[in-house]
């Protein structure tokens, strides 16, 4: 029996490393004031095609089926996006209330044909909706830099686009609606020459865009020349580069490193300001944006929003675990005529705050408590030193475990 391709099991190690993942992440987003969400695995399709919110290519790669309703039925996906979902969950149950904090861990569902790269892949993500400032786009990004700090990731490489400048530039070509979201998706994709395939009586523009998107910088003194340059000539650049720099500088004073490439915003099909990429050894771990037009195409009101997601899959092979055993475990291995009276002691044990197996166990256990049917009725072992202990009561035994871990 075969597993579907494109699907993965996680073995016991592997869940205790995705847990980690997740508990670092969940630890640090409430600190920051944000709220856990979670949102149906499966939505409707017109959640992902009316409001324009994936590119065709994004949508031939769902998984889509009739949900039967009687006689008649409604076309639903599992979800290939997550932060569309959040985004509809704000229109439909906090609109009328403000600023909102959310996270949340959960999978998206992608298709791909072979089956040999994941299509089922999980994301812990952010969105803070309802606030659109420098501010909030900085702390967008420390946020994701602070969770992979607390999981002991100190090397991430941080990459900036902005898909506003694009996008500016693109509206000066009279494309349609559907052009220019297929060229912004090739351009972020590193194809530029995209625009002259579509625009060959623009070269001007091209030039400006292909000079505009060529150019890398280490430093918000980089984006100011940027502005020197174009200011004259495209003065609706401005704004978005205001923005920009206003972020890179405050980003500067946090302490943040970072790579500014206007070219690398690749999947990012509705953002509309800075972009963020985070990347360890050359593979991309983590990356979000500000998304300002997504909720007003779904119909709710005028409502800045900005977010990012982390990749636990991903994460979790860069994790090495403690492998010691764990204090707070203990093995109860009780004789044959007291197996009920195991039953009630481990209850006890539990109660007190100990994970407790009944059994023979694999290795891992902090303890071995064995429970005989003559005095002394207890025998506790620390493991892995060796050391014995004698109770005759319960109380007795939670004694012993309350010294420090160790056995006098």
């Amino acid at each position: 029996m075969q597993r579907c391709k494109g699907f993965r099991d996680l073995s016991p190690q592997e869940m205790a490393r995705f847990r980690f993942v997740e508990a670092a992440f969940r630890d640090r987003c409430l600190r920051w004031g944000y709220r856990e969400v979670r949102t149906p695995t499966l939505e409707y399709l017109y959640l992902f095609t009316s409001a324009g919110t994936l590119t065709p290519g994004m949508l031939r790669r769902v998984y889509s089926f009739l949900d039967w309703d009687g006689w008649s039925g409604e076309r639903v996906v599992l979800r290939p996006d997550n932060t569309i979902p959040v985004a509809r969950f704000y229109v439909d149950s906090l609109a009328g209330k403000g600023s909102a904090r959310l996270f949340y861990v959960a999978p998206i569902f992608i298709f791909e044909e072979t089956g040999s790269k994941p299509r089922e892949r999980w994301q812990c993500g952010v969105e803070l909706i309802g606030e659109n400032s420098v501010t909030a786009d900085a702390e967008l990004v420390a946020l994701a830099l602070d969770v992979l700090r607390g999981l002991g990731f100190d090397k991430v490489e941080l990459r900036l686009s902005h898909a506003g400048l694009v996008r500016q530039l693109l509206a000066r070509l009279e494309l349609t609606p559907g052009e220019q979201d297929e060229v912004l998706h090739q351009i972020l994709d590193g194809d530029v020459g995209a625009l002259a395939r579509i625009k060959p009586d623009k070269p001007e523009l091209f030039e400006a865009l292909t000079l505009l998107l060529g150019l890398k910088g280490k430093s918000s003194g980089f984006l100011k020349n940027i502005k020197a340059l174009f200011s004259q000539n495209l003065p609706e650049l401005e704004p978005s580069l205001d923005s920009f720099i206003g972020v890179v500088d405050l980003l500067e004073e946090l302490g943040c490193r970072y790579r500014i490439d206007l070219a690398s915003g690749k999947g990012y099909e509705y953002y509309t300001g800075i972009i963020f990429h985070l990347s360890m050894g050359g593979e991309t771990v983590g990356g979000g944006g500000r998304y300002d037009a997504l909720i007003p195409m779904m119909g709710g009101k005028e409502k800045p929003a900005a977010g990012f997601a982390l990749y636990p899959d991903r994460l979790m092979s860069r994790i090495v675990l403690d492998a010691k055993p764990e204090a707070g475990r203990i093995l109860l291995r009780p004789a044959p005529g007291v197996v009920a009276d195991g039953f009630s002691i481990a209850s006890q044990l539990r109660e007190a705050g100990f994970a407790v197996e009944m059994g023979w166990g694999e290795p891992g256990y902090g303890w071995l408590l064995e429970l005989q049917d003559s005095k002394p009725i207890f025998a506790l072992t620390e493991l892995p030193s060796g050391k014995k202990a004698v109770a005759d009561t319960t109380a007795g035994v939670l004694a012993l475990l309350g010294r420090d871990g160790e056995i006098a």
